[in-house]
């Protein structure tokens, strides 16, 4: 991941402006239309996820559906993803890491998401779950599933129906299935495609601006378009 800390010391206006310049045209665009579907009202936490597979196809899912964050509760071990799986798409994706899940649990619930905790045997399914307010979709990792200080720690609890002999799918299908079909009531009840407010989107586009741009190229522009401001 490039390093963007210089980010931080500027004014994402002054960021934008900066490198507007320098970004084709057709990468605004498209900068913008994704802006315009992020949704900040869904996220993803990850219980002491093992397989590097899993966690960048989990990260590829959240990403192509359009959220913005994935936080991870890293008690039995650091998340890890790999990149030949995860194909860049964390550049786009916020990967927020927690201690434990209490730690995780409770930075959510101050943000006033709703845990739910993907277990088999909930009596609710997944369309069941009320997407207006916003949620956490909760997953346990591949071979224990969440443990139960965390199923404690969550309000609600849904499954994935299915209808065939199989009885689970894979953790990162899981994740993948579950954000597709959040992601699109979500929309529907917003009657737009996203739900980030100005601000957020200000300091995204900012940082995706960044990105598109070699970072230390980047941080030079924004020097410069500053120093002639001030001069």
């Amino acid at each position: 991941m490039p390093n963007l800390a210089w980010l931080e010391r500027h004014a994402p206006e002054d960021v934008t402006a900066a490198l507007l310049p320098f970004v084709s045209a057709e990468r605004v665009h498209k900068v913008d239309a994704v802006l315009a579907a992020r949704l900040a009202g869904v996220t993803v936490l990850l219980e002491n996820l093992h397989d590097p597979h899993n966690g960048a196809a989990a990260l590829r899912s959240i990403e192509a559906f359009g959220l913005t964050e994935l936080h991870v509760a890293e008690g039995a071990g650091a998340f890890r993803f790999s990149p030949t799986v995860s194909q860049g798409c964390e550049k786009w994706v916020s990967i927020l890491r927690h201690a434990d899940f209490t730690t995780a649990a409770r930075a959510l619930e101050a943000r006033g998401f709703t845990l739910a905790a993907a277990l088999p045997d909930a009596p609710r399914t997944l369309s069941e779950l009320d997407v207006s307010r916003p949620i956490a979709l909760v997953f346990g990792n591949e071979h224990a599933g969440l443990t139960e200080p965390a199923q404690a720690a969550c309000t609600e609890s849904f499954s994935i129906p299915m209808p065939g002999f199989t009885r689970s799918f894979n953790l990162s299908v899981s994740v993948a299935l579950t954000v597709a079909d959040c992601a699109g009531r979500r929309r529907r009840e917003l009657g737009g495609q996203g739900d980030l407010d100005a601000a957020s989107r200000l300091r995204l586009r900012a940082r995706w601006f960044a990105l598109s741009l070699d970072a230390r190229m980047a941080e030079g522009i924004v020097m410069r378009y500053q120093a002639e401001r001030a001069g």
